[in-house]
């Protein structure tokens, strides 16, 4: 194996960009740079050549001015191979005038109106420019509390989380997608009883994950069924005293129920707190793989792992050099990204973490003909995030004999005689890679092939049947495969019930349902273990699942040393449209029943004829009905009106989707068109869609959880480390 002096260097060789479908719609819809028109004018190949050149550059700061087109050259290839892909906002903004590269930022909030709204304000602009952000609500005096300045009573952390939530939904990141939070409060704040079920309604909070940070002393009593107390932040006194265990099970209960809230075990994050001296770490990145002391960003990218496998084996001497040249490529980011804020450039520039991930392990496993749960899949885990975390740490100390330690080196874990150089206070970090893995063409992250087989939905309406490339090789080269048989699969998802198939590819080749909540944890453990950070997982569980179930995999998570846990029940959190595994909706022809209550918006939208008054309701299973009113209008106008509005809820009580209902009524003329919003309204038809289709797509985190399709393709989405992602368009969103 190649030791760090004597690997070869890069060379000036382009590497070739073989790219797939879905890889070449999602950069086109998502980070290729367009014109006015939101028409593309870079192709995938100019984009990487863009973000290399930029990310080269820091490499004249550092006196190496003539080798800043060699080093291009070589971060160039590390894209354009797709053996690593940097986190979306380096992509989409390196060598572009926003020029902000963090993924993730963490945002203090004191205890005074003052640091509340200064928080928002700032989160408002991390969010503008591409950003998510974390916070921690525990300093926040409870609700009922004494407020000394006014002789009133404080409204409590979830108050002021509406706040932000509120903020967050005028904000859009980078013009392009809402903000997304990260919420977290103490388990032995006052008010942890209300936190933990205040998104128990899907309609709430929906910028924000939300997840309880649970210490040893709390996890000691629940596992003794003792008491533990509530300390009021503001004057450090206890409050009362609760069980410990009936606390635990009420966020085992929420969790069960719609996956929130996720935990995190505090003291384990603060053990591994590179540098506590500088101060202790309350809070984490919106997905929960990064935690972060207050002001402190980070930049992300992961390693396609599917390409570290040659000959049945993994390449180790190819992965060294790839980790070498990432750790290079991600520390250059800290020097030429454009930080939002003055207090978060000089927190980052004093720490550098930098968080080098993984993605594509599943296909890892399936070309080294390993299944992911089973014990040879723990072991090639730990040993595979062993030497990445090995050659980081080596390549990060490399860099630091020619450019110097972090700023906050002295008094950091790493300020010792055996380890006198350290770039980067933090190398590596396992975060959900949604949009990337696609351009990769490889599994997300460390989770399981989603499916086998499955119908891609294209831009036109066509569907398209994809099948895992190692799946397809293997049912060509031993005579198995036919299109029917792939539809088939594609209907159910998993291997299981095939016979046909021979039992040790059925093996090879598991699906997420397939794996039990034990191994997704075991495997996260184990990555856990050689990872400076966190690791971000979701733990899926079948819908039939049981509290029971979800409370023993946080035990289990707690006991084999994660710093925190997202589990996902299957169906939990809406009445799923899948293209695998399909439930029973209600039938085509007979519309479900009107509800007694239902809950809606009302959009006034200008028409030739008129101000037109569209109101949208929902129940529980989304759009429901549809009422017009146009306040001048009668007789014939007003009775088309009235039945329009009445044939579009009756379609959307039968099941019809919102889209199709959208596209067959956007678009129908009158004599009497007008402008709106720089758009023309052609009819009052138009006008109703038009407002379908804005509360469709402003309202996303709700037609997500109560369809469980992405709201761009109409395609299934797959639930991933606190992120929701369609691997058919690259929508991703979180929380």
């Amino acid at each position: 194996m190649n030791t760090p002096a004597n690997r070869p260097a890069a060379t000036g060789k382009r590497a070739p960009l073989r790219l797939s479908e879905n890889s070449l719609v999602v950069l086109a819809k998502r980070y290729l740079k367009k014109n006015e028109h939101g028409e593309p004018i870079e192709t995938p190949e100019e984009l990487f050549w863009r973000v290399a050149r930029a990310i080269a550059q820091a490499d004249a700061n550092y006196g190496e001015a003539e080798r800043v087109e060699e080093t291009a050259h070589k971060f160039y290839n590390l894209m354009g191979s797709l053996d690593f892909v940097p986190n979306s906002p380096t992509l989409m903004n390196a060598g572009r005038r926003l020029g902000q590269l963090s993924a993730c930022f963490v945002l203090p909030v004191e205890d005074s109106i003052d640091s509340i709204f200064e928080a928002i304000k700032h989160a408002a602009m991390i969010h503008k420019s591409g950003g998510g952000t974390g916070f921690a609500f525990s300093r926040i005096r409870p609700e009922s509390d004494k407020v000394l300045s006014t002789q009133g009573v404080a409204s409590g952390p979830v108050s002021f989380m509406t706040v932000f939530d509120t903020a967050t939904e005028t904000i859009k990141q980078g013009g392009t997608r809402r903000g997304a939070n990260m919420g977290i409060l103490r388990v032995d704040h006052p008010d942890i009883e209300k936190f933990i079920t205040c998104k128990t309604d899907n309609d709430r909070l929906n910028n924000f994950n939300i997840s309880v940070t649970l210490t040893d002393a709390f996890m000691e009593a629940v596992e003794k069924d003792g008491e533990y107390d509530l300390i009021n932040p503001r004057t450090g006194e206890r409050v009362t005293s609760l069980s410990a265990r009936k606390v635990f099970d009420r966020i085992v209960q929420s969790a069960w129920k719609n996956g929130e809230p996720g935990v995190i075990f505090l003291d384990s994050v603060n053990r591994s707190n590179p540098t506590p001296h500088v101060g202790q770490i309350e809070s984490t990145n919106p997905c929960g793989e990064q935690p972060l002391l207050p002001y402190e960003s980070c930049n992300l990218g992961s390693i396609n792992l599917a390409r570290m496998v040659k000959d049945g084996r993994i390449d180790y001497d190819r992965l060294a050099q790839v980790v070498r040249d990432v750790v290079h490529f991600l520390d250059n980011v800290i020097d030429v990204n454009k930080y939002p804020l003055p207090m978060i450039q000089e927190m980052t520039l004093a720490n550098r973490k930098i968080g080098l991930g993984v993605m594509g392990f599943a296909d890892m496993l399936i070309a080294l003909g390993i299944p992911y749960n089973c014990e040879q899949a723990i072991e090639t885990a730990e040993q595979v995030m062993r030497f990445i975390q090995e050659e980081s740490k080596a390549a990060s100390a490399a860099l630091a004999q020619k450019r110097g330690n972090f700023p906050n080196y002295p008094g950091s874990v790493y300020d010792r005689p055996e380890t006198p150089y350290m770039r980067n206070a933090t190398t590596t970090t396992i975060a959900p890679t949604g949009t990337i893995s696609i351009i990769a063409n490889c599994s997300s992250g460390i989770e399981p092939v989603f499916a086998i087989s499955f119908v891609r939905k294209v831009l036109d309406g066509q569907e398209l049947l994809e099948v895992h490339p190692l799946f397809q090789k293997i049912a060509h080269e031993r005579g198995f495969y036919s299109d029917e048989l792939m539809k088939r699969i594609a209907e159910r998802g998993s291997l299981k019930s095939f016979m046909e198939i021979p039992e040790d590819v059925r093996r090879v080749f598991v699906v997420a349902h397939d794996v039990s909540p034990e191994w997704h944890i075991r495997i996260q453990a184990a990555f856990q273990e050689y990872t400076d950070n966190a690791v971000s997982k979701t733990i899926n569980f079948p819908f039939k699942a049981t509290p029971e179930d979800v409370r023993s995999a946080y035990l289990l998570a707690y006991k084999l040393g994660c710093k925190g846990l997202t589990i996902y029940r299957d169906g939990s959190r809406e009445v799923q449209v899948l293209n695998i595994q399909r439930k029973p909706q209600y039938p085509q022809v007979e519309p479900r029943p009107r509800p007694d209550k239902t809950v809606g918006v009302t959009e006034r939208i200008n028409t030739g004829c008129g101000k037109l008054y569209v109101t949208i309701n929902s129940d529980e299973y989304g759009f429901c009905e549809v009422f017009a009113q146009m306040g001048k209008a009668g007789g014939c106008a007003y009775s088309q009106i009235e039945a329009t509005g009445r044939l579009i809820s009756l379609a959307l009580r039968s099941g019809v989707k919102a889209e199709s209902i959208i596209k067959q009524l956007m678009g129908i003329r009158c004599p009497s068109p007008v402008w709106r919003n720089g758009e023309q309204v052609v009819s009052c038809s138009d006008a109703i869609a038009k407002v379908l289709n804005h509360q469709a797509q402003t309202n996303i985190a709700s037609v997500l959880d109560e369809m469980g399709a992405c709201p761009d393709c109409g395609a299934s989405v797959e639930h991933e480390g606190g992120c929701i992602v369609c691997r058919s368009c690259g929508f991703s969103r979180c929380s």
